[in-house]
């Protein structure tokens, strides 16, 4: 038995259901914290540390956004799918119990897989950190993303379109045209051509604080948004994050800059469902509207002051305007604005 906090009643009968955890075993567990949209705890079993999380119907940000809880079936799906391709991208998943909503994973050894959002928030970066870790998350990323490119076999099994409405393209591209009226048919159109455009199941939350670092390369955790989509926006959706920390931290810039070139020559690599040049012309339209959206949709990100938004505003709004025809137009302009 741990020392820590009683279970949630729901987490412990997910346990239960599971046939990890017996009726009436004294057991405790931790609160892990960084989430917005789960519940989620270390609970330590008879046979070792795991990992058990369950939605949560109202996310833990400042505005009201209230989101169905059968996410939760989607992830342990795509967990499963994904760890078929690339076993070393996810964490093993030991069970999901839809009664409770409750999914257990293994518990990755924190000492051994640091979080790429914590270590790209440090400062002085190295490119091991920067382009060797981007580098090796496009390679997987675009492994994942051939293996269930067909839509025969994935589109029907991965049909949550609108939980990927409600958790992606309102709170952020929607709320965002909302705060930037002249920019709102612009902002709208990119949301429709995200919503309406399947090429392959896509993870829909690939943030640098849901990749961990370990020993084998980055791993990829908390897969709640996934859904039958365009691949373009899991890769504009992580470059986002580098060129949104490249501001925080200018003398991290290059490193950013050439991460962010890493984790783009990496994933096309694997580009075979589509004409990858028409897939780039998407992340670099879609990647502005992302930035506009981190600091002016229903989740901002929380580590720029407001001098640094106002320049976030700037840059996005320009290139939103003035639209680039590809990644490397895109990436040029953002990290060398004057």
């Amino acid at each position: 038995m741990t020392d820590g906090t009683e279970l949630p009643a729901a987490i412990r009968r997910g346990l239960n259901a599971l046939g990890l955890l017996a009726e009436g075993d004294g057991v405790s567990g931790v609160p892990l914290t960084g989430g917005v949209s789960s519940d989620i705890w270390r609970v330590d079993l008879a046979t070792g540390p795991v990992v058990a999380k369950r939605a949560l119907e109202r996310l833990r940000v400042e505005a009201t956004w209230i989101v169905p809880t059968s996410r939760t079936a989607h992830e342990a799906a795509w967990l499963r799918a994904a760890a078929r391709a690339v076993p070393v991208l996810v964490p093993r998943a030991l069970g999901y119990d839809a009664a409770s909503g409750v999914l257990v994973l293994e518990l990755l050894d924190p000492a051994r897989a640091g979080n790429w959002k914590a270590q790209l928030s440090a400062g002085s970066l190295t490119d091991d950190v920067g382009a060797g870790v981007a580098a090796a998350l496009g390679d997987r990323l675009g492994a994942v993303h051939a293996a269930m490119s067909d839509p025969a076999r994935d589109a029907a099994a991965f049909a949550a379109g609108d939980l990927f409405r409600a958790l992606r393209l309102d709170p952020y591209l929607r709320v965002a045209a909302g705060a930037h009226p002249d920019l709102a048919g612009r902002l709208d159109d990119l949301a429709e051509r995200t919503s309406a455009t399947g090429r392959t199941v896509i993870h829909g939350d690939v943030s640098p604080k849901n990749v961990l670092v370990g020993p084998d390369g980055p791993v990829l955790v908390d897969a709640e948004c996934a859904t039958w989509g365009d691949p373009a926006f899991d890769v504009a959706f992580c470059l986002n994050h580098l060129l949104l920390k490249g501001l925080w931290h200018p003398d991290d810039a290059a490193v950013l800059a050439r991460a962010a070139d890493a984790l783009v020559a990496r994933y096309r690599s694997h580009i075979a469902w589509e004409d990858p040049d028409e897939l780039d012309e998407r992340v670099a339209t879609l990647v502005p509207a992302l930035a506009l959206a981190r600091v002016d949709g229903a989740s901002p990100v929380e580590y720029l002051d407001d001098a640094q938004r106002d320049e976030v505003r700037h840059r996005a709004r320009t290139l939103l305007i003035d639209t680039p025809a590809t990644v490397t137009d895109l990436l040029t302009r953002w990290f060398h604005s004057p």
